[in-house]
């Protein structure tokens, strides 16, 4: 039953930030998604009689590539096999999975917050037994393994029916079809003070949950409509969907601007949430109010000690570099430690294993802590709510009364989306060529204090990763950031990040894109973004 099949090596499997990202067509090629599995599996050792997680998030191609990784874990040795129901884990639950099993690793099928369909984004990654993504040095074995791959094993068996959960055996290997949601869902009724949620829906509180058709729908149904007691329609679009309903599973305010514009009604619910592809990013909106993604990293670390799972306090807060700082403040009012990492949550896991952080944040609207080693979206949204029920105040008034206690960051990403590599290279490159030269200079009326390109050093196993990001830091603490996103599937997505930190709250209510028009000017004049792109303006802005 069991075979050895020759292939030969594709030259371009090399994972990005969270694993390998290609369009679907790309993966459907002969052996393609075999190739990178085969190497995942000759990357790693001891895993002989042990247990494999497999899930996704339920976009086109999940299910046939879900077949292929339970034959070729049966082939490779694994003693059983646990997937979601469907084929549907979102990240965050099979990290809770592979954790509260205790399990080898698991693999993960998706592209997070891409768009699906038979023409679109497809995505496999790693995790490994501490429930985090592969860290570097095993997406470098995995990719050095792509390079030199001859053969691939696999078992001839009949397709597992992975829709009804249960047992079943093949080729040796057990497989187990779980509830995707039952353990997860546990998990937050651990962390959350659900009876004072159960109160604050039964009390009128209205609150919008967009699930985007990805795969938080199921988890949001059932925690918050059927054990949380909201109204039914709270939770949107919560039905996964191979083509996520042919919309973008990315939960900003371009993509989810119907939920921003609801917010801003005159009837507007009194919360608003939205989750992406994979279940591991947040959309936050108060009732006349968008929440940063920076920002919320900050609040919720303010506040993490009103929800049960947090009362004794933080251990630290970290967050990638591209993430303003507001929670620095936090941070050092806590009397916490404070860690600026790359973008990428494989390098938090260190420092939540190492019991040094408690809470972690990216801009890109991920946040999470370290009761799994994901980030997790539901999870933040569940903490706001936690937060306004203990607070008896509106999200405007948590928003707004921290922006007077720590000062306000005013902050915007600005992405240019599939530039050419060729051009976004060149950029980069000439950048960082002059980065020696700018401190001192005068751009826009703002002197530049210093310039870098960001190496983290980290302080648990020592490593060091370099070229994570290019910095202009100005007088006064406002910076400009300039970063080459891992995450799309075709051409380059350059990421600008601009920030201002205004103490006075006086000027805590000015427009964020003019509070930064004179920094956006610089970051132009700095990096010659329109030139080396040939775009007027930004893809998406958040």
């Amino acid at each position: 039953m069991i075979r050895t099949v020759p292939t030969k090596p594709y030259l371009d499997q090399k994972p990005g930030t969270s694993g390998l990202r290609k369009k679907v067509p790309v993966f459907q090629q002969e052996h393609y998604a075999e190739n990178f599995i085969q190497s995942i599996f000759d990357a790693l050792d001891g895993f002989k009689g042990k247990t494999l997680v497999i899930g996704g998030d339920g976009r086109f191609y999940n299910r046939e590539v879900i077949q292929k990784a339970i034959a070729m874990a049966a082939a490779n040795g694994f003693g059983k096999v646990m997937v979601g129901q469907g084929g549907i884990l979102s990240t965050p639950a099979a990290s809770h999975v592979i954790r509260k099993y205790k399990t080898f690793g698991g693999i993960i099928l998706s592209a997070s917050h891409n768009p699906g369909g038979p023409h679109e984004d497809f995505g496999i990654k790693y995790n490994a037994g501490n429930g985090g993504p592969a860290p570097e040095k095993l997406t470098d074995a995995i990719f050095a393994k792509t390079m030199a791959i001859s053969s691939f094993k696999t078992a001839d068996i009949d397709p597992i029916d992975i829709d009804t959960i249960g047992t079943v055996k093949a080729a040796g290997v057990t497989v187990e079809i779980i509830d995707p949601v039952a353990d997860y869902a546990e998990l937050m009724e651990s962390l959350f003070d659900f009876d004072a949620l159960r109160k604050l829906f039964k009390s009128g509180f209205r609150m919008r949950f967009d699930a985007m058709h990805a795969v938080t729908g199921p988890y949001a149904k059932e925690i918050l409509e059927n054990r949380l007691g909201a109204p039914n329609g709270t939770c949107r679009n919560f039905k996964p969907l191979p083509d996520f309903g042919g919309h973008h599973p990315d939960p900003n305010l371009v993509h989810a601007k119907h939920l921003y514009d609801e917010m801003m009604g005159a009837d507007a619910p009194d919360f608003g949430a939205a989750s992406d592809g994979d279940g591991d990013r947040n959309l936050i909106i108060g009732k006349g109010i968008f929440v940063t993604p920076s920002d919320s990293v900050a609040m919720l670390a303010a506040n993490a000690r009103l929800a049960p799972g947090y009362k004794d306090g933080l251990k630290g807060i970290a967050r990638s570099m591209p993430t303003s700082g507001a929670a620095d403040r936090v941070a050092e009012k806590l009397g916490i430690g404070i860690y600026e990492t790359p973008t990428g949550w494989k390098f938090f896991g260190n420092l939540l294993d190492a019991g040094m952080a408690t809470i972690c944040g990216e801009e890109s609207a991920g946040t999470g802590s370290n009761h799994v080693r994901e980030k997790d979206g539901l999870w933040a949204v569940l903490l706001w709510l936690n937060i306004l029920a203990a607070r008896g105040e509106s999200c405007k008034q948590v928003v707004t009364e921290h922006w007077a206690a720590y000062g306000r960051n005013y902050y915007s990403r600005h992405d240019y989306e599939e530039v050419e590599s060729d051009r976004a290279n060149a950029l980069v490159d000439e950048l960082r060529a002059k980065l020696g030269s700018l401190p001192g200079t005068n751009v826009r009326g703002l002197k530049i204090a210093n310039a870098d390109d960001f190496a983290y050093h980290d302080p648990v196993d020592g490593s060091t990763s370099e070229h994570q990001g290019i910095r202009v830091l100005f007088e006064g603490g406002s910076r400009v950031v300039f970063r080459l996103s891992g995450t799309g599937t075709s051409g380059a997505t350059l990421r600008v990040y601009i920030e201002r930190y205004e103490p006075d709250k006086a000027r805590h209510d000015l427009d964020t894109q003019e509070a930064l028009a004179d920094l956006i000017a610089a970051a132009d004049d700095i990096a010659g973004i329109k030139s080396h792109t040939g775009r007027n303006k930004p893809s998406v802005i958040t």
